[in-house]
């Protein structure tokens, strides 16, 4: 497993903007945004893998995983706006 796959990548629509956002909390602010899913989520991998060689060449420790912490099911049991 490569130290990037350690990081949560979220896509998600947003209302706001008219199109698909990707982003990794704790790894990165902002992140990149296009109307076809499957290439945010795909260019997001792409940037997370950039930034964990960026910090790793510099020496920099990374910020702690955000994987492992089972994100899916605690977001599909929250409450909904029903």
């Amino acid at each position: 497993m490569s130290p990037a796959s350690k990081y949560v990548k979220i896509v998600e629509w947003s209302d706001e903007d008219g199109c698909f956002v990707g982003s990794c909390p704790g790894l990165f602010y902002g992140g990149c945004h296009g109307a076809d899913e499957k290439q945010v989520f795909a260019e997001l991998c792409q940037i997370v893998e950039e930034t964990v060689e960026l910090y790793q060449r510099e020496g920099r420790p990374l910020p702690l995983p955000t994987s492992g912490y089972d994100l899916a099911n605690t977001i599909a049991n929250m409450p909904t706006n029903t």
